[in-house]
């Protein structure tokens, strides 16, 4: 089964967590180690990426350690067409489509694509949104940060996504933000498009979580939460509550 079909029959069942996994963050086999916890925990994918120090080479390693200590799907979260994993079973194809560089909106996409489709890796597209404070992933990125509570812009964003056809939408408010993007966002995003919403950054907590699927996101995404050591039993009732959601 294709990795977006998936996760929209999935959908059907119930909302989804992903568990994001930064290379750069610990070694490989390390990073294997959180996927099989996550797994255990009960996440539906495991997303692999960050926004800085991702090389063939730690990438590669990284997902191949995955994939031996998981079943989850492994869904590659790229910065760039640099590097990308040979045996990710899916990659995001995103747009930050409030980047000012046009890089990140198409030009590293162009140069990707053909890598992709030589790779035979399935491609999921996406329009993805910086929010306040944005993180490092907005620095990187050259974001026009979405103010917080600024419900007319991420409405037009979203529906700029889903009218260019594409399969997700994501929210983000930046790895380790001190708090998600404001559910009031999130709520007028689902009243106005039908595509499922991906929501992360700053959710480390099962309220959090919990208000953040509440409000309308279909898919919740935690990753700073498994750098911290001791975290199993923490994932585990977030998951949980975004499963009962």
């Amino acid at each position: 089964m294709k990795v977006r079909d998936y996760i929209l029959k999935t959908l059907e069942k119930h909302k989804l967590h992903m568990t994001l996994i930064d290379p750069a963050k610990q070694t490989p086999k390390m990073s294997g180690e959180i996927a099989a916890k996550a797994c255990l925990a009960g996440t539906d994918a495991i997303m692999v990426g960050g926004s800085t120090g991702i090389t063939q080479e730690n990438i590669d390693a990284t997902v191949d350690e995955i994939k031996k200590n998981c079943k989850c799907p492994v869904i590659y979260f790229p910065s760039g067409a640099n590097a990308i994993p040979r045996k990710a079973d899916a990659i995001y194809f995103m747009s930050m489509l409030n980047s000012k560089n046009v890089r990140n909106i198409t030009g590293e996409h162009s140069r990707g694509a053909p890598i992709i489709k030589k790779l035979g890796i399935e491609p999921i597209s996406m329009g993805y949104v910086i929010v306040e404070p944005g993180m490092k992933v907005g620095e990187v990125g050259e974001a026009n940060l979405v103010k917080r509570g600024d419900i007319p812009t991420i409405v037009g964003y979203a529906l700029t996504t889903e009218f260019f056809g594409m399969d997700l939408l994501y929210l983000e408010a930046g790895s380790g933000a001190p708090e998600p993007v404001p559910t009031s966002m999130i709520k007028a995003v689902r009243e106005s498009v039908d595509i499922p919403i991906v929501v992360g950054g700053g959710i480390v907590t099962p309220g959090q979580a919990g208000k953040v699927a509440a409000a309308g996101a279909d898919i919740v995404v935690t990753g700073t939460l498994v750098e911290n050591g001791s975290f199993e039993i923490k994932l585990r009732k977030i998951i949980e509550t975004i499963h009962d959601s």
